[in-house]
Formats: C-alpha cells, sequence, structure tokens
C-alpha cells in the first residue's frame, strides 16, 4: 500500500495563504489525521517549541518562564460539505479576486476555523525570527473533533491526558468572531419532553388518548416564554428556550400514544448547570422532563489583567459570545477565555463559507503586537 507523504505547510508564507493552504487539506471531524501530521511536521521544525501529540490533537509549548502563559487553541476539524453527487466531501480554497492573497477566500473551514488555525500556525512559525522572544509564554492548542459529540472532544481528551501542559494565565480560542473579543460564552442544554396518550384507530379516536394534542400546553408555554437578557460582568447575554424538535405517531391511521417534544435551552453563564434545569423544570412542571444533554457555559472573565491587555490591544469593545465555545472548557480549568479570531461566526458551517485576507491579517497583527508587549 502507497503511503502518502505528509503535505509541507509553510509557516512564513502570508498568512492568508496559509489558509487556503490548510483549506486545500480535507479535516472533516474524524480525518483530521493528515492534517494533524502536517502541523506536527510543521512544527517540529521551529526552535524553542515543545511539542507533544495526542492522537489528532497537539500541544507546541515555549518555556522561557515568564511570569505570564497564554494559551491559543484552535480546532482541525470542519463539518462535512453536501457534494454535487449527494456525497460528503470539501473543496478547494478559491479567491474570488483570482490572484491568491487578495479578496474573498471561500471553501470549507474558511471561517470555522482554519483562518484562526492559520493565524496560531504563523504565530508560532515566527515567535524567534531574528532571535526574537515573546514576552509571555505561549502554548499553542490544536485539537480534533469539535464539531461532534462532546465526548469525542480533543481538547478533552487533552484536558484527561495532558492537563498539566494546559496551564495557564489566559486562554484565547481563535474562533470566528469577526476581529472582536468575544467574552465567556452561554451555556446550552437539551430537554425531551413526554406525554403519553393511548393508541386506537382514528376511526374511532374516542376509544384512545392522543399524546400530540396533550403536548400542546408544552409549545404554548414555550410560545409564550419571554427570554431574558442578563449581565454578567458587564457583558449582556441574551438567553433562548426553544422546542427544536418533535415527534410521536406510528402511523397515519393511528392515535398516537406517546409525543416527545425536544427542547434546547441557551442559558447565560451567571448560572450553573443545575440552576438553568430547575428553571425549565419550574416552566414545564407537570410533564415528564428528562435532560439528555448540558454544558456549563464560561464568564467573561475581562477582568483579568491579561484580558484586558488584550481588549485594549484589538481596540474594540468586547461582546458576549451567545453560541457555546470551547472557552467553557478553560473556565472550567480556572483560565479566563475569550473568544477572538478572523471571519464572521454567521458564515460557519455554510456552503458558502468565506473570509476576507485582510481580516486574518488584522487578527494576526493584533496577536502578534499583543503578545511581544
Amino acid at each position: 500500500m502507497t503511503v502518502e507523504p505528509t503535505p509541507f505547510i509553510d509557516l512564513r508564507q502570508d498568512v492568508a495563504l496559509l489558509t487556503a493552504a490548510l483549506i486545500d487539506i480535507n479535516s472533516v471531524s474524524g480525518s483530521e489525521r493528515v492534517l494533524a501530521d502536517a502541523i506536527e511536521l510543521a512544527l517540529r521544525g521551529v526552535p524553542g517549541l515543545k511539542i507533544v501529540r495526542d492522537g489528532d490533537a497537539i500541544i507546541a509549548r515555549t518555556e522561557l518562564g515568564r511570569p505570564e502563559r497564554v494559551i491559543l487553541a484552535g480546532h482541525l476539524d470542519t463539518v462535512p460539505l453536501p457534494a454535487v453527487d449527494g456525497s460528503l466531501g470539501t473543496v478547494p480554497s478559491t479567491w474570488t479576486s483570482g490572484v491568491p492573497g487578495e479578496g474573498l477566500l471561500y471553501g470549507r473551514g474558511a471561517t470555522d476555523m482554519k483562518s484562526g488555525v492559520a493565524v496560531q500556525l504563523a504565530l508560532a512559525g515566527t515567535l524567534f525570527d531574528d532571535g526574537a522572544e515573546p514576552a509571555k509564554d505561549v502554548t499553542f492548542v490544536f485539537y480534533d473533533h469539535e464539531e461532534v459529540e462532546a465526548a469525542k472532544s480533543g481538547l478533552g481528551r487533552l484536558v484527561r491526558n495532558h492537563g498539566v501542559l494546559l496551564n495557564g494565565d489566559f486562554a484565547i480560542l481563535l474562533e470566528p468572531t469577526d476581529g472582536t473579543v468575544e467574552g465567556g460564552c452561554n451555556g446550552t442544554m437539551r430537554f425531551e419532553a413526554s406525554t403519553v396518550g393511548e393508541a386506537a384507530h382514528s376511526a374511532r379516536a374516542w376509544m384512545g388518548s392522543n399524546a400530540i394534542h396533550a403536548a400542546a400546553p408544552i409549545l404554548t408555554r414555550l410560545a409564550a416564554y419571554e427570554p431574558r437578557t442578563i449581565a454578567v460582568d458587564g457583558l449582556d447575554y441574551r438567553e433562548s428556550l426553544n422546542a427544536v424538535r418533535i415527534h410521536g405517531g406510528t402511523a397515519g391511521n393511528v392515535i398516537p400514544d406517546r409525543c416527545v417534544v425536544e427542547i434546547n435551552y441557551r442559558f447565560a453563564p451567571d448560572k450553573t448547570i443545575e440552576q438553568a434545569e430547575a428553571h425549565v423544570r419550574e416552566l414545564l412542571n407537570g410533564f415528564d422532563v428528562v435532560r439528555t444533554d448540558a454544558a456549563a457555559g464560561a464568564r467573561p472573565g475581562l477582568n483579568h489583567p491579561a484580558a484586558a491587555s488584550f481588549v485594549a490591544a484589538v481596540g474594540a469593545d468586547p461582546k458576549p459570545k451567545y453560541g457555546w465555545t470551547d472557552v467553557a472548557r478553560f473556565s472550567e480549568l480556572g483560565i479566563p477565555a475569550v473568544n477572538f479570531g478572523p471571519g464572521d461566526a454567521l458564515l460557519a458551517h455554510k456552503d458558502n463559507e468565506h473570509v476576507h485576507a485582510d481580516a486574518i491579517r488584522k487578527c494576526l497583527r493584533a496577536l502578534r503586537t499583543w503578545l511581544a508587549a
């Protein structure tokens, strides 16, 4: 069997071109190995970095004895893109200007989050150029399986297997934020609210009890619910509580004897998982409610000196992160963390996913300036 050589990644090329090179390496969740191999090979060529590989995740650390350590983290995987023939795949990078490195760059992972990973790599590759050294110790983290269920998370695996290597004073997750610092993140949890009836032939409906009809009060309460906006450490987090799926019934002529309403609650980081669950159960009191999944949010942590200095370096007012991100994992470790990266998060997972070359360069400049301060 022929083994293909590991792709070469030039860490010193323009960061927008580096992004295009990463896009061209398929790394759909579960297929990150080739990209991880290429990144490991490139990082091992950087003097001053100590490398640890765990599956398809990589930790690269400086060990300069600085009083402050910063973590820069990003995931390697992307969601799949439906191809014309109905299969799942990726598309090569495309420059709409026709000139590589100029204008808009299209391709799977352009925003989520190969442009952010390219910024990490560009920083790592030039930390020690011309005898320079960063003013802070830096830990670069590249991990697999972010776009799938939490149990497979490469970052979670690194925490379990190499937690001591993830110690730090402040963490930046390079998820797309349009170049604005987004502090913390909302928590998320899912529930199933069930109703039970009695099956009967629909021609004699009075002989049964319709479980779907019995679920109507659940939907009524959810539709009438007014989500809250909650201030946490100076940022306003918008919550949401919604039915996201409903299923019940077995056939077109049978009164359904069971109905399940699936519910998603996005809650502000002022609450624990237990407090958020109690809130939902209070709203749906009287119904059979089972929590099926939960992930705590993360407070912004913007009062930390490193976070404050980073916000000042970026030069824009920070915003809250409404979605859940892996900053929550760093928060659980007691490390203040923010989201900061190039690209519009609203384009993530879209077939027309794209990022502007200058946005990638701007993020790189901000981080490079801050690390040198």
